[in-house]
């Protein structure tokens, strides 16, 4: 190495690559000796840098968690990919402000030799993704997925209030989709497994209570999660019987859209919902099945408004505009 600042930096960006590495490893890696490697590591803790280091023949070196974030080295692969990572954040709610700001600085440090490639990405469209529902995104803060994160990895109680109603359950897992977050949660006094929506959440003051993990019946937690949402996760929700069998609907439809019941050999129930009723009114169409409406009789009026809408369409009808046109 040319300079003991190029070695350090050398040293710094190895190990971040993986988490544990041997003197000798390190010493090899950086065509230098292990003594250099002991007095280039004593250099980075000095310069704040957590190195932690282990003794006896497994010993070793790694980067530990320190009060501060250090700087991260990245090659150019992955500085794009973390700047198309960003990006892509940027239109998540919750995090796309801190995206936005962990962007800037990015390209703000990037070599010249990448901002090509920066400015080629900067210049493709994004389409817009809130194309299933007549809804807002929602809205959630970053402190409230900080949250409910950290209560997961340390295993604790979580205590929160869900619209106005006091919740505590045990939290296993965060939950992302249809820019939406969502946690999947047991009740520790019921043992029911259940699934809530982060922007309904207000966390309430830390726990410190650790509960021992339940295996989740059946295993899979986005299977679980999409079928709650489906069933309670949405602002409004509609039960309606299917002139058709069971299968016949699932056929038809993606196990998040609905949870159906099978009512004999001719019939069925769906229980579907989403952020307003004109969304079931004009989804509920595309299965294509004769249907009533068993709840709520708020959605008969979109139904109606739909079916007139159609007619007139079917029919040839010349739709007259406002300005006589």
């Amino acid at each position: 190495m040319s300079s003991t600042a190029e070695r350090l930096l050398a040293l710094l960006s190895v190990l971040q690559a993986r988490p544990d590495w041997t003197g000798a490893e390190l010493a090899a890696r950086l065509d230098v000796s292990t003594r250099t490697v002991r007095k280039d590591v004593d250099r980075l803790r000095e310069l704040g840098y957590p190195v932690d280091a282990t003794r006896g023949a497994a010993g070793g070196y790694r980067l530990g968690a320190g009060g501060k974030l250090p700087p991260l080295l990245l090659d150019d692969e992955e500085a794009v990919a973390v700047a198309i990572g960003l990006r892509t954040a940027a239109g998540i709610a919750g995090v796309a402000e801190s995206s936005a700001r962990a962007l800037a600085k990015l390209e703000q440090v990037l070599p010249s030799r990448l901002r090509p490639t920066l400015a080629a990405l900067s210049n493709v469209d994004r389409a817009p993704e809130n194309n299933g529902t007549d809804a807002p995104d929602p809205e959630v803060a970053h402190s409230v997925l900080a949250a409910i994160a950290a209560a997961i990895n340390d295993v604790e109680w979580f205590r929160f209030d869900d619209r106005g109603t006091s919740r505590l359950v045990e939290p296993y897992r965060l939950l992302s989709w249809e820019r939406r977050w969502y946690l999947v949660g047991r009740d520790p006094t019921s043992g029911e497994w259940e699934v809530f929506r982060a922007d309904w959440i207000e966390p309430r003051m830390r726990t410190w209570r650790r509960f021992s993990p339940v295996p989740l019946p059946g295993g899979d937690y986005t299977a679980f999660a999409m079928r709650s949402i489906a069933a309670s996760g949405w602002k409004v929700h509609a039960r309606l019987r299917i002139a058709a069998p069971a299968e016949a609907v699932l056929a038809r439809i993606n196990h998040a859209v609905g949870v159906v019941e099978s009512i004999s050999d001719t019939e069925s129930v769906l229980v579907t919902g989403a952020d307003s009723l004109e969304t079931i009114a004009a989804y509920i169409g595309m299965l294509g099945m004769d249907f009533t409406v068993e709840s709520p009789a708020a959605l008969v009026p979109h139904l109606r408004h739909l079916a007139h809408v159609y007619l007139r369409a079917a029919n040839g009808d010349r739709v007259q505009h406002p300005d006589g046109m």
